[in-house]
């Protein structure tokens, strides 16, 4: 896994990406909304230079399985992409989070359910979100997400969200 305090230009996957998602600034926040559990988080999850484990502690729990209310360390390598997205979109309003992180079973559910869920989703690993926003289209934030250069970007325009994640950069629509 990354450690907590490792700098975000230093991640393989990032290192090109632009100054925006590495984070250059004294601090990172994110705002989410989970209506599935009623809960929401507004909070400052980097700052000086270093990530904020209590912070991140709470991201982790909103983004649970909520089906099994299982938690997964998320890779704050996602949490970033979305935080950059986020200001790049020049919005205050929190991400509605679709899906975080996923147990193998929920995983394995969804695929037999849906079709194009992955076998070894990312969501698995705690490396992707799929969010929305109210004031946003799936096209303006997946611009956003494409604008960074980083990771994954999957478009679901007919179900009104955005798939982002920290693996290879890539991009596709269904």
């Amino acid at each position: 896994g990354v450690s907590l305090g490792a700098s975000l230009g230093a991640l393989p996957a990032l290192a090109e990406a632009p100054a925006v998602l590495r984070g250059r600034g004294a601090f990172r926040c994110i705002a989410f909304t989970n209506p599935r559990t009623a809960e929401w988080l507004d909070t400052t999850y980097w700052a000086d230079g270093a990530y904020i484990p209590e912070a991140l502690a709470a991201i982790d729990h909103i983004l649970r399985d909520w089906r099994e209310d299982a938690t997964r360390r998320m890779d704050p390598a996602v949490i970033d992409i979305l935080a950059a997205a986020r200001g790049l979109l020049d919005c205050g309003e929190p991400f509605v989070v679709f899906s975080g992180y996923r147990t193998p079973k929920t995983n394995a559910m969804l695929r037999r359910r849906y079709g194009g869920v992955a076998k070894n989703s990312y969501h698995m690993k705690g490396m992707a979100v799929d969010v929305t926003m109210k004031s946003r289209t799936v096209r303006q934030i997946s611009g956003a997400g494409l604008a960074l250069h980083a990771g994954g970007v999957g478009r679901y325009t007919r179900s009104d969200f955005v798939h982002l994640d920290c693996g290879p950069f890539r991009e596709w629509g269904a």
